[in-house]
Parts: C-alpha cells; structure tokens; sequence
C-alpha cells in the first residue's frame, strides 16, 4: 500500500514539496500581515455613513449641505419661452426637495386650481408654481401658468405622486403654489413706525384665529389709515395664503407685527402714549361717544365667540361696544374692525 509522503517542516518555516532550505525569513508569524502580534487585535467601530466616503448618507448629507450653502430651494429657476408652456406641451424641470409641512414660520402649500388662480391674481408672493404630469389643462389652468411665468415664478414639473405627498392629501387638482413664509415687523419697530405718523393708530387682534378675519382687518386697516396690525404668536391666526388673499393685496404695504405676549405689549404701548380700547359686546363706552378717537389710538379686536381675553380686557383703557338694531347679536372680527376704523377715521377727518 502506498500513500502520500508526509511533508517535512524545516526548523523554523515552513516545509512542504518544494519547499528550499532557508527559503524561511525571520520575523511575523504566517496570518499576522506582516504587522505583528499586537496589531491582530478588533479594528475600531466602523464610523457612520456621513463620514464614510462614497457612502450615499455622505452623499446626501454634502447635497443638503451645498444646498443651504447656496440658499437652495425647491428647485432651480426657469423661465419658460412661452407663459403658457405647460399647456402648449413645453417640458418643464422637475422639481425636488419640497417640504409638505405648513406654519407660520415654514413655507406654505396652496393647492387647487381656483385657490392657486386667486392667490396669483392677488398677487400672493410665492416662490414656485408645481404643476403635474399629464394634467388636463383648462383656462384656470393656463391662466395660473401665463400669471406665474408674467410674474416670474419658477414653474416646477412634478409626478402626481410627488404632488400627493407634498400636499399631504388634499385636493390639489395637478397644481399647487409655494408661498414663503411671511416676514412679520418687530412690536418695536411698529410703535416706532406709528408715534412717526401725526395720527397713530394701531390694530390688535385677540384670539382671532381665522386668517380671512386677519386678512380683512389688514384690508381695514391699510384703508383708514392705520400703520399696523398686531397679533400674538399663540392662538392666532398668521398671515397665510388666505390671509393675504382676503386683504386683496393689502398685506403687501400693511405691516404685521407679532408679539409673544399681547397684553405686554399692549402696556407697552400704552406707556409710549398710545391709548388702547378694547372692542366688546357690553363696552363702556358707545361707538358712537368715542372721543378718544382722535388720540394716539390701539384698537384691539376680540374673536367673535369669546371676545376679548381677560389680562387683555384689564389692560385696555376702556372698552367700546358698537351699537346694533339687535337683529344681529354679534359681528364677525373683520366686519366690527372695519366700522370702528370707519368711526376713528370719521371723527378724524372732522376739523378741530
């Protein structure tokens, strides 16, 4: 029976067929790499794919942060050859990086075609117009883009997939508007801006919280000669697409102001030399006995189901109601601020 001759290993290296005499090195056993014993210990964690080169977290987080390095929005801007060049076939970029959410500090989506055709015809400032694929153009259709592309809007191109998550569900019939944040004045900078008039005069809301209400009381506003309005941060209605929309392009010279604490504010004011009424079913005094109308003036409006807060009530010089038939037991916050700016700037106008 014969067999494989066993190998031989040489003192101190490795034998075998062919293997020479002090073929052998001194040093490293065989399996170290060359790198010594201590070296074959764990390798440290592996480091997270932001710091990975190569790796698609790193490639996206450098895309995230290019784009805030450049300002980066929704997409670039274009300048269709056409107004109307989504309804004449023309291609359209595609738009990426949409944010779905809405709030008064973060950009606005308005969604439909009759929403979107009135906010461009109020010329509600926005920063691109989303049209999907495969729409069934009709006039609002191409009104919306002719508007968009007259005015300078970036017209984006998106899937309908796309646009169903960007508006979060909501009806948007293949179009959609982006409407940026608004820029709200300083409390400061509006006292500032009211004791530089000759005739001061101020609009407060309290606890209004629907944004055609604060649209229409800016409309008021800018019409009888008031410098701004105010409204709280908390349960209140911001200057949203509606809002702007209502005061039919008021918004755009009427500013509006935001405090964190309303009734601060106001006994801010006050000290400054502003007198402050509070508008109230029950007032103390008439509309119609408003003398202080001609003063340095805050009026401050209440919602119409609650009225004024309680701090703000106590902090208000006097209360004023509007006297009514008692067919209508109460007005709505934009129609009651629209009468009594009327009566102030009446009594205004008259001489002496």
């Amino acid at each position: 029976m014969t067999g494989r001759p066993k190998s031989s290993v040489a003192k101190g290296g490795q034998g075998g067929r062919g293997a020479k005499a002090g073929s052998h090195r001194k040093g490293a056993a065989v399996g170290s790499g060359g790198l010594g014993k201590q070296k074959l210990e764990g390798k440290k964690p592996t480091p997270p794919g932001e710091l990975r080169k190569g790796h698609p977290k790193a490639r996206k987080a450098a895309a995230a942060a290019k784009r805030a390095a450049t300002g980066g929005g929704a997409g670039p801007r274009t300048t269709p050859s056409r107004s109307s060049g989504a309804a004449t076939g023309t291609r359209l970029p595609k738009a990426t990086g949409i944010s779905r959410k809405a709030s008064p500090d973060t950009p606005e989506t308005v969604s439909g075609r009759n929403p979107v055709v009135e906010a461009l015809r109020a010329k509600v400032p926005a920063t691109a117009l989303y049209v999907a694929l495969g729409n069934d153009n009709d006039e609002r259709m191409t009104e919306a883009i002719s508007v968009a592309g007259k005015a300078g809007i970036p017209i984006m191109e998106m899937s309908r997939a796309q646009m169903d998550k960007m508006t979060g569900g909501i009806v948007h019939q293949g179009i959609a508007l982006q409407v940026p944040p608004y820029s709200y004045l300083h409390p400061d900078d509006l006292l500032a801006r009211a004791l530089e008039a000759p005739q001061p005069l101020v609009v407060a809301l309290d606890g209004v919280t629907d944004p055609r209400n604060l649209g229409a009381v800016v409309r008021s506003a800018a019409a009888f000669g008031a410098q701004g309005v105010l409204v709280p941060e908390r349960r209140s209605a911001g200057m949203t697409a509606a809002a702007w929309r209502t005061s039919a392009g008021a918004a755009a010279r009427m500013p509006v102001a935001r405090c964190t604490n309303l009734a601060r504010t106001l006994t801010a004011y006050k000290e400054a030399g502003l007198f402050t009424v509070g508008l109230a079913a029950g007032g103390s005094v008439s509309l119609d006995d408003l003398e202080v109308a001609t003063s340095p003036l805050v009026l401050v409006v209440g919602s119409e189901g609650d009225g004024l807060g309680r701090l703000v009530a106590q902090t208000c010089d006097m209360t004023v109601g509007i006297p009514m038939s008692g067919v209508t037991e109460s007005l709505n916050a934009g129609i009651a601020a629209a009468v009594t700016l009327a009566e102030v700037a009446r009594r205004r106008r008259q001489p002496g």
